[in-house]
């Protein structure tokens, strides 16, 4: 299965080194590219790739406002945000808006490309010290989101899993913590994405947060 990816970036050299190595891969596409945020969301609605590459800083309409238009309708692409990460203050933004993942903009090629791969097949691309790091960012600050958010239905393991989750433990840490095996890990996780209505797993690291599970 060919994965179509839609570059949105508004430096021409990032998306020709990106172009580069995806025209290359034989399982992926270059679907098109955009220079702005207001191009992406144009392109994405004509073009329905599979995954969009999205910078946070662009003119005409930023990122996180692109990525929450993309991702708004029911079968929308998956949006991973291209960002410099230590100088971007707004990728919990990113995060509310809809994107499935993160890509640092001085990764390695080829791991960009597992990236895309990751967030295609359905999966939230967050490796533990990056979800570590956006904890960190969300407890420093006020929490804007009003009230914190109750977690009805669940139970006292799967609040326990989420919990974990949300201090961005991956599926073989949380394993090992609760003594459980990585398949009933898997179980755990599927039901709190079904019972919260959470796209996927950077969902549930926001919520964990937002329910006051996580604190700094």
């Amino acid at each position: 299965m060919t994965i179509r990816v839609l570059l949105a970036d508004d430096q021409p050299l990032v998306r020709a080194a990106l172009r580069m190595v995806i025209t290359d891969a034989p399982d992926l596409e270059l679907a098109g590219e955009a220079g702005n945020g207001a191009e992406a969301v144009a392109l994405a609605r004509e073009l329905r790739p599979d995954v969009v590459v999205m910078d946070l800083r662009m003119p005409v309409l930023d990122g996180i406002e692109a990525t929450r238009q993309i991702t708004s309708g029911p079968a929308g692409p998956h949006v991973v945000v291209l960002t410099t990460f230590d100088e971007d203050e707004n990728v919990h933004g990113a995060l509310r808006a809809g994107a499935s993942g993160f890509l640092v903009k001085d990764m390695a090629l080829d791991e960009i490309l597992a990236a895309v791969r990751v967030v295609a097949g359905g999966e939230a691309l967050l490796a533990p010290s990056v979800t570590r790091r956006l904890i960190t960012e969300f407890t420093e600050r006020p929490n804007t989101t009003g009230p914190r958010r109750e977690l009805a239905g669940i139970t006292e393991r799967e609040r326990e899993v989420l919990t974990l989750v949300g201090r961005g433990l991956s599926n073989t840490e949380i394993s090992e913590q609760l003594v459980i095996s990585p398949a009933t890990t898997k179980t755990y996780i599927g039901r709190l994405l079904a019972k919260l209505d959470a796209r996927d797993r950077v969902r549930l690291v926001i919520l964990a947060y937002e329910a006051g599970l996580v604190a700094a």
